[in-house]
């Protein structure tokens, strides 16, 4: 299996989106940690600034780079590129 960027995925318990991208991460073999931002606040000010005014999740850091409410497909070619 290729090397892929570590994948950090900003996220909360009641979020259908996140269970879904978490899953679909999952099935693709794509390994990540997860911050749970209802309970660790101190990422709020970086989402809200990359989201445009929101606290949007799943909020995804690849390289420092956020990506905001990724698919599948935005998330393998950041981790692949």
């Amino acid at each position: 299996m290729a090397r892929t960027k570590p994948v950090t995925l900003f996220t909360t318990q009641w979020c259908g989106y996140c269970r879904r991208l978490k899953r679909q991460m999952e099935d693709a073999g794509i390994a990540y940690s997860e911050i749970d931002v209802d309970v660790d606040t101190h990422h709020d000010k970086r989402i809200i600034a990359a989201s445009g005014g929101f606290r949007t999740v799943p909020t995804a850091e690849i390289e420092g780079r956020l990506l905001v409410n990724p698919s599948l497909e935005e998330v393998t070619a950041a981790v692949a590129g």
